[in-house]
């Protein structure tokens, strides 16, 4: 009888040992599902490397995880409009306010800037060279040189309509204008395949590989400034959004730590992007 008494107070024990674990874990488990965030954001960011330097230096900071979603930026604030994301960090100024004004965001802030540039073929067969964006594109079109255009919705992709309508040929880009609906790398993968014109941004570019005889034709236009914001979203609309992990990364990135971080992401020796949050806080 003793002995039976015993081993069901092993038992219990054993049992309530095992509650213990068991509540360890899933509670481990949601510690962990809270350290990490997801951060839609542009291909630009992504394919230039950016996010790889960053995220590993923010999560020793934090010990917060960041899913990066890359997408066109059009895409990217259409997911924080979903609520599928915890911040969203693009480069289209006007469609991010716009994302505040719908009320998805409190605020936006400027996080840093780099510029776009025209691609093209060495030989130019436009004549594009130089310094003038709008100027270039005419010669593209008058000629019917083939350029490739990324179709997606983008940040780039709404500075290239900008740009073209400068021009007053929107309607007639030439014969040679193709859409890729691609990100920035698919797009100059095609450029350098085929011959043709890409605007893109600085930092993809300076990453990308496979060139060809593929060079910078036009830059140094002010037109052509590039400005990326970051937004927490909010939380009203969408009451899952990662509040406060989100905000982490939000000062983070525009705090000092991370501003410096941003600054000293190079390639080849040549910055990519420049902060520029405290200049916008100011």
């Amino acid at each position: 009888m003793k002995a039976s008494l015993s081993s069901r107070r092993t038992v219990v024990r054993l049992l309530a040992a095992a509650g213990f674990i068991t509540a360890g874990l899933l509670a481990s488990t949601a510690a962990l599902a809270q350290s990490s965030i997801v951060v839609a954001s542009t291909t630009s960011t992504e394919q230039s490397g950016l996010f790889s330097y960053l995220l590993p230096e923010f999560k020793k900071a934090s010990g917060i995880d960041v899913k990066v979603v890359a997408l066109g930026t059009g895409q990217a604030i259409d997911m924080a409009r979903r609520g599928d994301a915890d911040v969203l960090f693009v480069h289209d100024k006007v469609a991010e306010e716009k994302f505040v004004a719908d009320g998805f965001a409190a605020k936006r802030q400027e996080v840093m800037y780099n510029d776009f540039v025209l691609i093209g073929p060495k030989a130019d067969p436009a004549g594009t060279k130089g310094s003038d964006i709008v100027a270039a594109l005419k010669k593209v079109a008058t000629a019917n040189a083939p350029f490739i255009s990324r179709g997606d919705k983008s940040g780039t992709h709404a500075a290239e309509l900008r740009f073209w309508k400068m021009t007053d040929t929107d309607t007639s880009k030439g014969s040679g204008y193709k859409e890729c609906g691609c990100g920035m790398g698919p797009a100059l993968n095609i450029g350098a395949s085929s011959g043709a014109y890409v605007l893109a941004d600085r930092g993809t570019w300076l990453n990308f590989k496979n060139r060809a005889d593929m060079v910078v034709l036009v830059e140094g236009d002010k037109r052509l400034f590039n400005q990326y914001g970051v937004m927490l979203v909010s939380a009203a609309k969408h009451p899952q959004v990662k509040t406060a992990e989100g905000q982490k990364f939000v000062d983070w990135v525009t705090g000092e730590a991370g501003q410096k971080a941003i600054a000293s992401y190079k390639i080849g020796g040549e910055q990519l992007f420049f902060p520029n949050a405290a200049a916008a806080a100011r």
